[in-house]
């Protein structure tokens, strides 16, 4: 297997609203152009197709955490780079799914988009926030829900004080250091 056959989990772990997706997006065009399989393992959709019927219990969280990291290794293992921009608030689930990327030998790497969430709730990409404020919901990642933020991650992107293009060279510039891309 060559260098840019290579298989990736790339792991974008935030906020609500913090830019995951975005850049995960913008990564994944910038990958294809090179000639890289690429999938963008995106949490809404996880949440409709893979995990329908889990809330957001702590319980259930872990569990979606974790079926979108067997799905992620099982990808990146075929030699795809799976890009899973998800929140992934505690930290035990997003290192039992590092362990099981180490336990079969394949490359997993923790991106934390570290949004303030004044600026997340300002981008309030979905409503949440405001729904959050409003009394509509509860159990907000990050305001009333705890977001465990990654002590030593692999790149740490401040989306708040660089572009996405920025955002997505730099993670780029870091698979490529890594014999990635």
């Amino acid at each position: 297997m060559s260098v840019t056959e290579a298989g990736a989990t790339i792991w974008l772990t935030g906020l609500p609203s913090a830019g995951k997706t975005t850049i995960a997006y913008e990564l994944a065009g910038r990958l294809r152009a090179a000639g890289h399989r690429v999938e963008v393992l995106d949490g809404d959709e996880i949440r409709e197709f893979l995990s329908a019927g889990l809330g957001f219990s702590r319980e259930d969280r872990h569990t979606n955490v974790q079926r979108i990291g067997f799905v992620a290794e099982l990808l990146a293992a075929n030699g795809v780079k799976a890009l899973v921009p998800v929140i992934a608030p505690y930290a035990d689930s997003r290192d039992a799914v590092r362990k099981r990327h180490q336990s079969e030998g394949t490359a997993y790497l923790e991106v934390h988009v570290a949004t303030p969430v004044e600026v997340c709730s300002v981008r309030d990409v979905k409503g949440l926030y405001a729904k959050q404020a409003a009394g509509e919901i509860s159990g907000l990642t990050g305001v009333d829900d705890p977001y465990e933020a990654p002590e030593s991650p692999d790149l740490r992107i401040e989306s708040h004080t660089q572009t996405v293009q920025e955002s997505a060279a730099a993670l780029l510039a870091l698979l490529t250091e890594r014999g990635l891309a």
